[in-house]
C-alpha cells in the first residue's frame, strides 16, 4: 500500500510539473534546481505561467516587445535571465525589482533606446549585465544604483551613447570588464578609473574621443607592467579607432610603453593620419591661448543688460573666465551668465558693476587676459512725496501721495496709492490711481530681493 502510495505522489508531482512548464517551453529540474527555456518559440510576451521557483530563465530568439512588472513577480530565487535578440524597446519601471538572487542579465541585441532611473531597481546581486547590440542614446544617471558594488561585467558596445553616467562608473569598485566601444562617446570625466582597481578589462573603440583623461590606472596596460597586487590586475586596454587630437593633454600616454600599432592621429593637420606610437614626444605640442578680440569699454544705462564680448583660439581651445571688479570669479546666476564662446551677460545691471572687468583665457599651455572697463550711467532715485534724490530700499513698493500743508498744521497721512497682490515666487500684480489729485507717474521702478544675488532694480 506505501508502495502504491508513493508511485501515485511522484506521478502527482510530474503531473505538477507539466503543467507549471509554460507551452512551447522546456522545463528542466536538475539537482533541485529548475530551468526554464524558452528560445526562439515566437513569444511575443513573457509567458505568465512560468513557474515562480525558476532559477534559471531563457527567452532569447522571441519577439517580445516590453517588459513588464507582472513578468517576473515573485521570481526571487532567479539567478541566470536572457532575453537577447528580442525586440524589446521598453522596460516598465522596477520590473526586476523581486529578482534581488538574480546574478546574470542579458539584454544584447533588442531595441532598448534609454534606461530609466528605476527600470533596474532591485537588481542589488547582479554581476553581469549585458546591453550590447541596442539603440541606447541615454542612461540615467540612477540607472546603475542599485548595482553599484557587485556588478563586475558591464557591457554597452554597440550603441549610440554620446556619453554615460561617469560618476555611477567610478563607484563600481568590483567591476573586471567594462565594454563602451562602437558608440558616440566625446568625453570621459578625469578620475573616472581612479579607483577600480580590479579592472582587467577596458574596451574604447570606435568612439570620438579625441583624448584620454590621464589616470595611474592606464599604467597598468603597458607591456612591461607587472601584477604589483592580486586586486591589481594587468589592464588590457584598447582605444584604437577615436579621432585622437594629438598635442600635449594626451603626451602621457604617448609615453606610455605598449605595441599597438592601430591607433592613428586624426588632428592637428600637421600630424593626421600618422601612427599615433610613431610619432615623436616633442611633437605633442600645444598653443598657449591669444585673445583675438574683446570689448574695451562699454558705458550702459543702470538696469540695462551688458554684454561683455572676449574671444581666443589656441590648442587646445582656451575656456574663457570673468573676473568682476571686486576680484570675485564669476559664475553662471539669475543675473550673469557666461557663454561658451566667452561673452558675459550681466542681465540687469547696478552701481556696483561700475569698474574694470578682466577676461581670462586658460588652456594647458598657460593663459592670457584682457581688461573691460564698464561704466554706469546712474539713474535718479525720487524719494516718495518729494523731489530729493535717494538710495532706493529693499522693499516692495512705499509709493505714497501727500498733501501740502501751513505752518503750523497738522501733516494729513499719507494715503497709499499703489496695491501688490497676487504675489509669488515669481510674479505679482501691481496696481496705482490714476486720478487728478494724484501726482502723475513719470517713472517707476519694481525691486526685488534674491536669495543668490543683490537687489535688482528693473525700471
Amino acid at each position: 500500500m506505501a508502495k502504491v502510495l508513493c508511485s501515485l505522489l511522484l506521478l502527482g508531482s510530474a503531473v505538477m510539473m507539466t503543467t507549471a512548464c509554460p507551452k512551447y517551453c522546456v522545463c528542466q529540474n536538475l539537482s533541485e534546481s529548475l530551468g526554464t527555456l524558452c528560445p526562439s518559440k515566437g513569444l511575443l510576451f513573457v509567458p505568465l505561467d512560468i513557474d515562480r521557483r525558476t532559477v534559471e530563465l531563457r527567452l532569447g530568439g522571441n519577439y517580445i516587445i516590453k517588459i513588464t512588472q507582472q513578468d517576473f513577480t515573485n521570481m526571487t530565487g532567479l539567478v541566470d535571465l536572457t532575453l537577447s535578440r528580442n525586440t524589446i524597446s521598453f522596460i516598465q519601471p522596477f520590473s526586476f525589482v523581486d529578482l534581488e538572487t538574480l546574478r546574470s542579465l542579458h539584454l544584447d541585441s533588442n531595441r532598448l533606446t534609454e534606461l530609466g532611473p528605476d527600470a533596474l531597481r532591485g537588481l542589488v546581486n547582479l554581476q553581469h549585465l549585458i546591453l550590447n547590440n541596442n539603440q541606447l542614446t541615454h542612461i540615467s544617471k540612477e540607472a546603475f544604483d542599485d548595482l553599484l558594488l557587485t556588478l563586475e561585467d558591464l557591457d554597452l558596445s554597440y550603441n549610440n551613447l554620446r556619453g554615460v553616467p561617469w560618476d555611477a562608473i567610478r563607484k563600481m569598485l568590483n567591476i573586471h570588464q567594462l565594454s563602451l566601444d562602437h558608440n558616440l562617446i566625446t568625453h570621459i570625466a578625469e578620475g573616472t578609473f581612479t579607483d577600480l582597481e580590479k579592472l582587467a578589462r577596458l574596451d574604447l573603440t570606435s568612439n570620438r574621443l579625441q583624448k584620454l583623461p590621464p589616470d595611474p590606472i592606464f599604467a597598468r596596460s603597458q607591456t612591461n607592467a607587472v601584477l604589483s597586487t592580486p586586486f591589481a590586475p594587468i589592464l588590457s586596454l584598447s582605444f584604437g579607432g577615436n579621432p585622437l587630437h594629438c598635442n600635449c593633454e594626451i603626451l602621457w600616454l604617448r609615453r606610455l610603453e605598449r605595441e599597438d600599432d592601430m591607433e592613428t592621429c586624426a588632428s592637428p593637420p600637421s600630424l593626421k593620419g600618422r601612427y599615433f606610437w610613431y610619432v615623436r614626444e616633442e611633437d605633442f605640442v600645444c598653443e598657449p591661448p591669444l585673445i583675438t578680440q574683446h570689448t574695451h569699454k562699454l558705458l550702459v544705462l543702470e538696469g540695462q543688460t551688458a554684454s561683455l564680448r572676449c574671444k581666443a583660439v589656441g590648442d587646445p581651445m582656451p575656456l574663457i573666465h570673468w573676473v568682476a571688479p571686486d576680484d570675485r570669479l564669476i559664475s553662471n546666476s539669475s543675473r550673469a551668465i557666461v557663454y561658451e564662446n566667452g561673452t558675459l551677460d550681466i542681465m540687469v545691471t547696478t552701481a556696483k558693476d561700475y569698474g574694470t572687468f578682466t577676461c581670462i583665457a586658460a588652456n594647458a599651455a598657460g593663459e592670457s587676459t584682457a581688461s573691460i572697463e564698464l561704466s554706469i550711467i546712474q539713474l535718479p532715485h525720487l524719494s516718495n512725496g518729494t523731489n530729493r534724490t535717494s538710495q532706493p530700499k529693499s522693499r516692495l513698493s512705499d509709493i505714497t501721495s501727500s498733501t501740502k500743508t501751513g505752518k503750523g498744521e497738522t501733516k494729513a497721512q499719507p494715503e497709499q496709492i499703489v496695491s501688490v497682490s497676487e504675489v509669488t515666487a515669481v510674479s505679482s500684480l501691481i496696481k496705482w490711481t490714476v486720478s487728478k489729485v494724484a501726482p502723475k507717474v513719470k517713472m517707476y521702478q519694481l525691486q526685488y530681493n534674491c536669495s543668490e544675488d543683490d537687489v535688482l532694480i528693473y525700471r
